[in-house]
């Protein structure tokens, strides 16, 4: 099994991060979190042309085809830099709307395109909301074996991070009804949970990118705050953490590429390690920038929110071990 990325992966990560770099992300980010979209749908417009959007579309449908390789190397970037807006989940509904085939693919092409933002709500009990469901195009139900198209959004519901935006979707036209609708919306679920595990380990690339600096720059009793042993262990912690999930969620993606019998479980292996590893960095991060660390107005407290969300987004570590000790 191989886990180095090739040279085009490489590239198209490189290009991702030039993009985003360029696209100040943290004013994006507040502005969607008081929900003005613009910004966003431009940023978004901008991902779409870079393939971020098919990478779960096949080509025949104007996509790059099913990429989970790919997707985790984009999911990872826009992590790093924090961009707002239902991605996982656009990915996961062309995912699930691929595999009902059919009448259902028309919908692909503007996928992919940009055009339409579609979002999905977790299948099964995991959560009862839909992110960022007012301004999507198209808001997808599963429920059991029935598949349905929302209508109805209700109020944002409050959320740990402000930028995902939490809405409840309710009644709707159904769009497609048994077995394989159960066997689409699995199978989606996996892609979602791998990308929201490589998005987690972007956030937590960040955090730890972020405290460094600080650190290097704070000085306490005449020398760096990073010059101390236990801020040097913390950090190590994190680092190590970060480390040991990578490598999890490439491995998830290429069983998930291959199709194989295992796949759910290795993507809740990384689900959990990207959580936990998130979940650390975001906590070593908040204490090594001290009282600093709590304001809103520091950048920093947009990775950490989302930190917290993406931990249980898709699977809690608790869940996602269950999983991986019951398949």
């Amino acid at each position: 099994m191989r886990f180095l990325l090739d040279d085009e992966q490489r590239e198209f990560r490189r290009s991702l991060d030039a993009l985003l770099k360029g696209a100040d992300t943290p004013a994006v980010v507040r502005a969607w979190s008081v929900g003005d979209h613009t910004p966003g749908r431009a940023l978004w417009g901008r991902l779409a042309e870079a393939g971020v959007l098919g990478l779960s579309v096949p080509e025949e449908h104007d996509g790059l085809g099913f990429l989970p390789v790919e997707l985790a190397v984009a999911c990872t970037e826009l992590g790093r830099h924090a961009v707002p807006g239902p991605v996982v989940e656009t990915l996961a509904a062309a995912a699930l709307l691929d595999r009902l085939g059919d009448q259902h693919t028309n919908r692909l092409p503007g996928m992919a395109a940009g055009k339409t933002v579609a979002t999905l709500r977790p299948p099964g009990d995991d959560s009862p909301y839909a992110l960022d469901a007012d301004m999507a195009d198209l808001v997808l139900v599963v429920t059991g074996d029935t598949l349905r198209a929302a209508e109805s959004t209700g109020p944002v519901q409050p959320s740990v991070d402000p930028a995902r935006r939490l809405f409840r979707p309710t009644g709707g036209a159904v769009l497609a009804e048994g077995p394989r609708v159960r066997r689409a919306a699995a199978h989606a679920a996996d892609v979602a949970r791998l990308a929201a595990a490589a998005q987690a380990l972007g956030v937590g690339r960040t955090l730890l990118d972020r405290t460094v600096a600080h650190v290097r720059e704070r000085h306490q009793f005449g020398r760096p705050v990073g010059s101390f042993q236990a801020i040097k262990h913390r950090l190590a912690d994190v680092l190590i953490s970060l480390e040991f999930t990578e490598p999890l969620v490439h491995a998830a993606a290429l069983s998930l590429a291959s199709a194989a019998a295992d796949s759910g479980r290795d993507i809740a292996a990384a689900k959990a390690a990207a959580g936990d590893a998130v979940h650390l960095a975001a906590r070593t991060a908040l204490q090594c920038h001290g009282a600093v660390g709590y304001t809103v107005e520091l950048d920093l407290s947009l990775w950490i929110r989302k930190a917290h969300a993406l931990r249980t987004a898709w699977g809690t570590p608790t869940a996602c071990r269950a999983r991986v000790l019951t398949t």
